[in-house]
Parts: structure tokens; sequence; C-alpha cells
């Protein structure tokens, strides 16, 4: 939960620009902190009502998880290095890591017995091939919105759903 608030807000706090206009980037900008800050003051209210605030406990972070994370590592970086090799535009990179986050959710939910963090593993997943088709077809500008600001949407409401769930469970 944490963590996807924390990257869900850095991916739109860094990707909101241009085509979009000041006034819009700031106000997705002061949006993302505010779902973010939401999100940590969720994960301490839970914590003071003694509720797991990040949902199966001790197990999560086993073998399974390790192999994934050391996966998730070795293609974003080394798809990094090969969209650079091929020359194809620096805003691919962002679209490249919508895309690998987004498998890596949907391949975490079997390990985790969670099939709800599946969807937002398609989404981002979806978004970020859709960046990576744009850039490829020259429509640069765009790939920052659709792959970094959407998907960092896409993870802060992921991230501010489970939360308030959580906080609200009885």
């Amino acid at each position: 939960m944490l963590i996807g608030a924390i990257f869900g807000a850095v991916f739109v706090v860094v990707n909101a620009q241009s085509p979009l206009n000041g006034l819009t980037v700031n106000l997705l900008r002061v949006a993302a902190c505010l779902g973010a800050a939401s999100v940590v003051a969720m994960w301490f209210a839970a914590a003071r009502k003694g509720r797991s605030a990040e949902g199966a406990g001790q197990n999560m972070f086993g073998k399974g998880y390790l192999v994934v994370v050391a996966a998730e590592a070795i293609l974003l970086f080394g798809g990094i290095r090969v969209l650079a090799a091929v020359e194809s535009p620096e805003q691919a990179n962002v679209a490249w890591v919508a895309f690998v986050v987004g498998v890596h959710f949907i391949v975490l939910a079997p390990i985790w017995q969670d099939r709800g963090i599946a969807v937002p593993g398609v989404v981002l997943s979806l978004l970020g091939a859709a960046g990576l088709v744009l850039a490829a077809a020259g429509a640069v500008t765009w790939v920052p919105l659709v792959s970094g600001v959407l998907s960092g949407a896409v993870l802060l409401t992921g991230a501010v759903a489970f939360g308030w769930r959580t906080v609200t469970a009885a």
C-alpha cells in the first residue's frame, strides 16, 4: 500500500508536464501528493487499530516475491538499455517502466493469493504498452501522460482504496 502510493505519486509528479497546461500540471501534482499523504495517514490509523495495513502479512515477502522483484529489476534496467540501443525516444522509458511494473503485479497476484492486485497490473501493463506504441509512432509528447500520469493515478487509486478498506473494516 505504501509502496504503491509513493511510486504512484512519483509517477504523477515526474510525468505531469506538457502537453498539459501549467494549472493542470500543478493540480495533478498536488492531488498526487495529497493522495499519497492520505495513504500514509490511513496506514498509521490501521496500525493504531491493530489491523494489518499490508494485507497477507509475513509471507508476502518470501521466495516467490524475491524472484519476481529480481526479474523485475533485470527487465527494468535491461529493457531501458535495449530501448537506448535501438534509439527509442527517452519518453519510451516511462512506458517500459509502467509495463514491467504492471506485469509484476499480475505475476504477484497468484503468489500473494490476491487476484485484486492483478487488476491494476493489467491496467498498468496496457498503459505501458500504449506508451510504447505512442513512442514508436512519434507521439512522444503524450507518453508521459499516458504511461506516467495515468499509471500513477492507477497506483494511487488502488492504494487509497485498499487503505480505506483496511481502515473502515469492521
